[in-house]
């Protein structure tokens, strides 16, 4: 006879195996009928910006694939988590979804110091872009190449000027772990990428790592100079940009990458429809060139999948999140 805790627990989970099997036909049924209605995109961002610009793109082509219309809402505030909390909070049915990045999903959560893990707060569904920085220079600094800025720094230790795009953002992280890797910089906080470019530009500050969507243009314009692309391979906008690995500075590598996530949960046949989606999209002529005219490179077939985003995601978090806590960088 069994003990009568014992035939309690049997019962238990005779109960959650058989909730089970009356979950799984109605969960089908679900992913079947899926999309019903129209999908909120979150951007984490101001209506205007690269990451809202992308995602209205990518609204507009995936809206006629599903049948129903992508709507971009804009949640902005502290560095992208208030969005990442709302979808996190959010139903995982595929009706709310996040367009975000390397900054929104690795960076922001480390330098506030947050608890939460958003390698398992998500489901990934796809890689949508790719955007490596490029190291730039105002024009009168005596260094000619990379090798010869290394040096240039190595020389001038703490006394090298350095224009972040704010604290804890990417060209912030970059300058971090090239102090701590190469040579200590004098790091200059700006209000964003914009302002911190004009310093370079007008003279103001020696170096920064910009992103190449909108670092070529000043260089192209021959505003600034430019010294390598961070990345393997180099930017088909810019193809006379070495990368780092020809320049002198192998595996110096950050891309500012796009991702689209879901809550965790969602059904996978929800968010399968939702990656195919995106894949159907990022083969489109129309949005190839208008993301190439924003300078971002659509990554390769394998990362346009909820598989290829989990693991860049995780490489990514286990990359940069101890530089992150070696640079003690908080948010202001």
């Amino acid at each position: 006879m069994l003990h009568k805790g014992t035939a309690m627990w049997i019962a238990a989970i005779r109960m959650l195996a058989l909730a089970a099997v009356l979950a799984a036909p109605t969960a089908r049924a679900l992913a079947d009928d899926y999309p019903s209605h129209s999908i909120a995109l979150v951007v984490p961002f101001a209506a205007g910006g690269p990451t809202d610009t992308l995602g209205r793109i990518l609204a507009e082509r995936m809206s006629r694939t599903l049948g129903h219309t992508v709507l971009v809402e804009n949640v902005t505030g502290a560095g992208g988590t208030i969005a990442n909390s709302k979808v996190i909070k959010a139903a995982p049915d595929g009706y709310t979804a996040i367009i975000g990045h390397l900054g929104t999903h690795v960076l922001a959560p480390a330098v506030q110091g947050l608890t939460t893990d958003y390698l398992k707060d998500f489901d990934p569904v796809a890689v949508v872009a790719t955007n490596p920085e490029v190291i730039l220079s105002r024009n009168d600094v005596p260094a000619k190449n990379l090798q010869e800025l290394v040096a240039w720094v190595k020389a001038n230790p703490g006394k090298v000027t350095y224009a972040s795009g704010g604290a804890g953002t990417p060209s912030h992280i970059m300058a971090a772990d090239f102090s701590q890797k190469i040579a200590p910089l004098n790091i200059v906080h700006y209000r964003g990428a914009a302002p911190a470019m004009q310093d370079v530009v007008a003279g103001h500050v020696d170096i920064s790592f910009d992103q190449a969507a909108t670092g070529l243009n000043f260089a192209r314009s021959g505003k600034v100079r430019a010294y390598a692309v961070t990345s393997a391979t180099r930017v088909p906008s810019a193809p006379d940009i070495p990368t780092v690995d020809e320049a002198g500075l192998p595996g110096f590598y950050m891309s500012v990458w796009h991702g689209i996530w879901v809550p965790r949960g969602t059904p996978p046949e929800i968010v399968a429809k939702l990656s195919a989606a995106v894949r159907e999209a990022l083969l489109d002529p129309e949005v190839r060139k208008r993301f190439a005219d924003l300078g971002q490179e659509i990554p390769p077939p394998e990362q346009q999948t909820p598989r290829g985003l989990a693991a860049l995601h995780k490489a990514e978090t286990e990359k940069w999140v101890p530089i992150i806590k070696a640079a003690n960088i908080r948010a202001n």
